[in-house]
């Protein structure tokens, strides 16, 4: 899957399926194609939220972005003009790796079977987390899959100087393994890595865009 996840004045607001909106949840068209999101900072035990869209109500969603807890707008810029899109976010939940450098020591295994995220167990926890350099300026990342009902696994990077990590990187659930791209400025950073499952996704918005400026 892709590592970036990435993305009028007169709007019109639908509620999907018959859903009221959740209280502040919002989609703002802050110009003819552009759309603000801002939720609430309501979850102290929330990992971090994706934000997802679609254009066909009936359709699946495409992932906007897995943001950080305290994270609470985000903008899906340069949409396509006079087209309906459809918004919601999901938080997600789980355990998290130590935190390790390129080519730093791996984090011991632990034995015993596969333990479920949603008891809260530390054991849930990605184990022997290793990150060694590749080819071509990448990363791989190897590690052992402790929990038995994740969603997905989340590297999260923390850059030299930043005051926490941000997600940067899925993978499907079950896998053990994973590659990215170093981008400048990253190097040097610490990486840990966090099995997810999700919560409930939030009632969804949509926004209309307006007409592309002349």
């Amino acid at each position: 899957m892709p590592r970036r996840l990435a993305a009028a004045l007169a709007a019109v607001l639908v509620f999907a399926a018959g859903c009221a909106e959740k209280p502040g949840f919002t989609a703002t068209l802050s110009d003819p194609v552009n759309v603000d999101l801002s939720w609430p900072d309501d979850d102290p035990d929330v990992a971090g939220r994706i934000v997802e869209y679609t254009t066909d109500p009936n359709g699946e969603y495409t992932i906007l972005q897995f943001v950080p807890p305290r994270q609470t707008t985000y903008r899906h810029p340069d949409l396509i003009p006079e087209t309906r899109f459809y918004y919601r976010i999901r938080p997600f939940y789980g355990q998290v790796s130590a935190a390790i450098t390129v080519s730093g020591p791996s984090v011991p295994g632990v034995s015993g079977p596969a333990v479920p995220l949603r008891g809260g167990d530390s054991n849930a926890a990605p184990a022997g987390f290793r990150a060694e350099p590749a080819e071509e300026e990448m990363v791989r990342f190897s590690w052992a899959d402790r929990s038995s009902d994740e969603d997905g696994f989340l590297v999260e990077i923390k850059k030299p100087g930043a005051a926490e990590f941000l997600p940067i990187e899925v993978s499907d659930a079950g896998t053990t393994s994973a590659g990215l791209a170093t981008m400048p400025g990253e190097e040097g950073s610490s990486y840990r890595l966090r099995a997810f499952y999700y919560g409930p996704a939030s009632p969804v918005l949509d926004r209309t865009t307006g007409k592309a400026a002349e």
